[in-house]
């Protein structure tokens, strides 16, 4: 097994992109160009991060170890972000996928109420190679049966769990989306409405959990309001081909504090 800090080297390059400032409603807000340079020093025992925006002083900084809030996974894909939920405090995390010469990123924040408040979504390419820009993901995009695998890995750093996954999403003649979600052993059906590029779960008034459809065949998932004392997840979707889709799940227990990471790899086998 790779150990994190091989993992974290899978993401060395200088990426290109733009950092898209996307309202708890889906609304775009502002998309700046960026460019982020991971260098390895000394043989990659260090690494320095720049980071760069038009018209704004350069960032940079270097580390040589990582912290218990991030982890990778051996193909570099990684998340970062607060390791417990708190009253009063504000919390949030990065949800980091990676494919061939691309990434895409996905900051969800919430404020000290404990509500949905800004999303930051990051797609970017390897300098020198051609950017593939995939269009807005729409809930047709999403229907069918897919089957993958999913890996969890743990903050704990005990060894990671595999499982199969089954998801199937259908609509029915009112429009109402059906998602029947399987993991392992364990099967969940639920429904949601659909408007516009929101898909909205919301049998349990308690637990009203969103689905953005956003550029580039991404999706955000998360709870508009989080509660204290209750389990709770955030997750980034990226359909990177029309039948091969990534996921990532930043899973909190009922104590409010960070779990699991979970990645889905999942191919469309009908519609």
């Amino acid at each position: 097994m790779r150990s994190q800090w091989e993992s974290l080297l899978k993401n060395l390059g200088e990426w290109q992109g733009s950092f898209t400032r996307i309202s708890p409603q889906g609304e775009i807000l502002e998309d700046t160009p960026s460019v982020v340079s991971l260098e390895g020093l000394n043989n990659n025992q260090t690494i320095r991060q720049t980071i760069r925006f038009p018209q704004e002083n350069e960032k940079a900084f270097e580390y040589s170890s990582l912290g218990r809030s991030v982890l990778f996974f051996e193909n570099g894909a990684f998340s970062q972000g607060s390791t417990q939920l708190g009253p009063f405090s504000e919390f949030g995390a990065e949800l980091g996928l990676i494919w061939e010469n691309r990434r895409l990123r996905l900051v969800q924040l919430f404020d000290k109420n404990l509500q949905l408040d800004k999303l930051t979504l990051i797609r970017e390419h390897l300098a020198g190679t051609q950017p593939v820009q995939r269009p807005s993901l729409t809930v047709d995009d999403l229907l069918g049966e897919w089957q993958g695998e999913a890996v969890t890995i743990y903050p704990d750093w005990r060894s990671p769990q595999t499982n199969s996954t089954k998801m199937q999403l259908q609509l029915d003649g009112a429009g109402r989306l059906t998602q029947s979600l399987t993991f392992g052993e364990r099967t969940i059906t639920s429904t949601a409405t659909v408007k516009d590029s929101i898909i909205h779960f919301n049998q349990d008034p308690q637990k009203q959990i969103q689905v953005l459809l956003l550029p580039d065949g991404a999706s955000a998932t998360s709870l508009l309001k989080l509660q204290l004392r209750q389990p709770l997840f955030l997750e980034v979707g990226w359909l990177i081909q029309p039948d091969l889709r990534q996921r990532m799940i930043r899973s909190y227990d009922d104590k409010g504090e960070w779990v699991t990471l979970t990645l889905v790899t999942e191919h469309r086998v009908n519609k």
